[in-house]
């Protein structure tokens, strides 16, 4: 008899013992990993000074600017009265200052105000407020659950993964730990407790354990990062426990999780509908006919890689394409070299995760027909042969 209660999906206990026992190892991994890297101390957050004691940043608003010094006039709200004070050129080409603009400035202990940035707080927090609306009136209570999730992955990383690398750990095991713990708190809280997110979990571990395996070897046969960046070279010089070819490696690790999530899910989402819609497929054909969605998924996902590093590093392009070397030179060169083999080693992860999770979806669905209006619901009940067929349809 049919199901439509919204509970989880009850498996066959076989089913369920081997996915319990898979997510089991995995957890007792990632608690061994990071109670080996676990950091010493939290203090470094915020441990080093940025400017002087007597120094200050302010928030001004923008009055006017001179047409040839390029010196802003400013109001400075102190104590609840508005001060107008004027703030040295910003001394970057092409850089637009209109009046009503907010600027955040450098306070010297000499009383001269020198331009750090514009304030962006406001409109950020515009978006933000419209990303979590939107997010909860199209997704709702899946909405809300990711939106937790991902507060909880961003925790991970700012209480964990930061101090530990700071702290000198393995990055490997850092970015294990991370990947892992992050992936566990996104899907189970936003997609439930059942073995479709079990199987979306499984099959995204498989490929963040590829993608580390292949990004060791990769990071250290290419030499990445070969010329450090100003942010690395600072990191160094703030911290010497960093090594950069490392921190190139956890980064590489986790910059990949999110497409890699949603290709998981997305796979082990078409393996519950299709048998939904056909309970009569056997696991090889229930593999083969899911496997043709994720090839689509595949081939979008190449080019998503591919524009969003093209999009991050715009400038970089332009520069290298503006000096009179080889496309070989250039293609090779560190600060080019360090993304293409991040994007490669993610995206050959991503392809890998496909049929691992495909299979291992097509194993859990086994020969059980899924609810298709509550699809969180496993039916135990056997595919009736005799049924009627609709026209046109094969069993």
């Amino acid at each position: 008899m049919h199901s439509h209660s919204d509970a989880p999906p009850r498996a066959s206990r076989r089913t369920s013992l081997i996915l319990g026992v898979l997510v089991g190892i995995i957890g007792v991994a990632v608690a061994v990993g990071a109670a080996l890297t676990w950091p010493t101390n939290l203090s470094t957050l915020g441990s080093e000074q940025l400017i002087d004691d007597d120094a200050a940043w302010v928030i001004a608003d923008v009055v006017s600017v001179h047409e040839l010094t390029g010196e802003i006039t400013v109001d400075i709200a102190t104590d609840g009265e508005s001060v107008r004070d004027t703030v040295q050129p910003s001394g970057v080409p092409g850089m637009l200052f209109d009046a009503g603009d907010k600027i955040r400035v450098l306070q010297l202990p000499d009383g001269s105000m020198v331009f750090s940035d514009f304030d962006r707080t406001q409109p950020m927090l515009l978006l933000l407020a419209v990303y979590v609306l939107a997010v909860l009136l199209v997704a709702r209570w899946r909405g809300a659950g990711a939106l937790l999730g991902l507060g909880i992955a961003f925790g991970i990383v700012v209480f964990y993964a930061v101090p530990s690398l700071l702290d000198g750990n393995n990055p490997v095991v850092v970015g294990l730990v991370t990947g892992a713990g992050s992936l566990f708190a996104l899907l189970y809280i936003a997609h439930g407790i059942n073995a479709r997110t079990t199987t979306a979990y499984l099959g995204t571990i498989a490929g963040l354990a590829v993608t580390a395996l292949i990004g060791v070897w990769a990071v250290a046969a290419a030499n990445i990062p070969g010329v450090p960046s100003d942010a690395e070279l600072s990191l160094v010089y703030v911290n010497g426990n960093v090594e950069l070819r490392g921190l190139a490696l956890c980064g590489l690790m986790l910059a990949g999780l999110g497409i890699l999530n949603d290709v998981t899910v997305t796979q082990a989402s078409a393996a519950w509908e299709l048998r939904a819609a056909r309970p009569d497929l056997s696991r090889y054909e229930l593999f083969k006919r899911t496997m043709r969605i994720g090839r689509d998924h595949i081939a979008s996902t190449v080019y998503t890689f591919a524009f969003a590093y093209v999009g991050a590093s715009l400038p970089l392009i332009m520069i290298v394409l503006l000096y009179d070397e080889g496309a070989e030179t250039a293609v090779t060169s560190s600060e080019v070299a360090g993304e293409i083999v991040r994007t490669l080693v993610g995206s050959i992860g991503l392809v890998l995760a496909v049929p691992l999770t495909t299979a291992i979806a097509a194993l859990v669905v086994g020969s059980r027909a899924v609810q298709p209006q509550h699809d969180e619901v496993l039916i135990d009940e056997p595919f009736d042969h005799d049924a009627p067929v609709a026209p046109g349809e094969r069993r």
